[in-house]
Parts: structure tokens; sequence; C-alpha cells
């Protein structure tokens, strides 16, 4: 198994959100079959500074703070110190040229029927490009992309 997590997967993870359960365990079976660290794309990399920092604001309106700000900042330390070490994850360099090319074959063969959106086809076009056979993703639009271009995805229970 050569997993491919989204930005989603590990924001469950840092901030222990809900499907925190399912992620750990989906790290988990990973860890047991010795897989190699999870890439992180520069995308991944700019995308979890501001899901963190959403994840502060969305908690606002709803009159309780499921993700204070502190949190979020030592989630997002905690996510720069993993890719330093380079152990759970690390961070992986991928051709521009190369990503553009296969986002627009996504974008083209599937948007027009199946509705997906940038960060959807921008991370299956990434875990294709990184050899992944697996995705590991709560956004429901992504798996179905995913699936249609033959990565495994496992269950979210």
């Amino acid at each position: 198994m050569i997993p491919y997590a989204d930005t989603n997967c590990f924001t469950r993870l840092y901030l222990e959100l809900d499907g925190a359960e399912t992620a750990r365990r989906w790290v988990d079976e990973a860890m047991l079959q010795a897989t190699p660290p999870l890439p992180v794309t520069w995308l991944t990399e700019l995308e979890i500074i501001n899901a963190f920092q959403r994840c502060v604001l969305v908690a606002r309106p709803e009159g309780r703070l499921r993700v204070t700000p502190e949190f979020a900042d030592a989630a997002q330390a905690e996510f720069r110190s993993a890719l330093t070490a380079s152990e759970f994850v690390c961070s992986t360099q991928m051709p521009y040229s190369r990503l553009k090319v296969r986002f627009e074959e996504l974008a083209l063969r599937h948007t027009a029927k199946h509705g997906f959106r940038t960060y959807d086809l921008l991370h299956v076009a990434s875990a294709l490009l990184l050899g992944c056979d697996t995705f590991w993703s709560f956004d429901l639009k992504a798996r179905d992309l995913a699936i249609l271009k033959g990565l495994r995805v496992p269950d979210l229970a």
C-alpha cells in the first residue's frame, strides 16, 4: 500500500475532529505494513495552514471553541515538526507542469459529468503522479474521483 492523504484527512488527525479515529486506523494499518511516509506536496502544505485556521473560524458561530487559535497553532507546529522528521510524513516535490497536465486530463474527462472541485482534482492528480495506490480522504467527491481513477479508498467507518 502506498497511501496519499488529502488535507481533510490530516486536519482530522491533527485537530482531533470527527473522523480522527478512522484516520488513525488508516495510519496504524499503514504502519503495520511498513509503508513509506505519507507524501505531502506544496498544495497540502499550504492548504493545511488555511484548513486549521478555518476550523477556528467555523467553531465561533456555533458558540463553542472546538478548535482554539492556540490549538490550531500547536497542530501546525506538530505538522511542521513531522515534516522535518520525515518519518510519518515527508515533503514531496512534484513538477507543476506534470500536475497541470494530469489536472487538465481529469477535469476535461470527469468534471462536466460529476462536478468535481479544483482541490478534488489536484489531490487525486497528485496521488496518481506520486504512484500512490490508496487515497485517504473524508471528502465524498474526492473519494468518488479516486475510485474512478482506480485508487483504493478505505471505508469511513
